[in-house]
């Protein structure tokens, strides 16, 4: 499937080919520091598949507890998360889901790290709802 994307501010543009059966939830804690929520969506291309249109955007690199290095892409304007990638091996990409246009169209087949989600998070269908603030 062939989407596009952009930050909050539109200061970054890409396109890119993914697979819409790959689109995963993490609930990992450095999942939920880095996005300042429960979890974070991301769905998966190649740096073959992935074309920057516009902008340069900023890079910061996180240092798992297994020493990996993983590349945690971003817009320095506005902040808006858009990928990532092993530093080591950076052929693989994770794109992040809110920034994607067509968002709507990707819907999570799997999720990851569930021993880290808050407990909430894995149900909250009896929240009122509000198609507004």
């Amino acid at each position: 499937m062939k989407i596009t994307g952009a930050c909050h501010c539109g200061a970054v543009r890409y396109e890119a080919d993914i697979d819409p059966r790959h689109v995963t939830i993490c609930h990992c804690k450095d999942c939920q520091r880095l996005t300042g929520s429960a979890f974070r969506v991301s769905v998966g291309t190649t740096s073959e598949q992935f074309t920057l249109l516009r902008g340069t955007p900023a890079v910061y690199v996180k240092v798992g507890d297994s020493g990996a290095r993983r590349a945690q892409v971003f817009c320095s304007g506005c902040g808006s998360p858009l990928w990532t990638y092993d530093v080591d091996s950076p052929a693989r990409l994770g794109l992040r889901v809110g920034c994607i246009d067509q968002r709507e169209a990707l819907r999570p087949t799997k999720q990851i790290w569930c021993r880290s989600a808050l407990p909430w998070s894995m149900d909250i269908r009896d929240l009122p709802r509000s198609d507004g603030e």
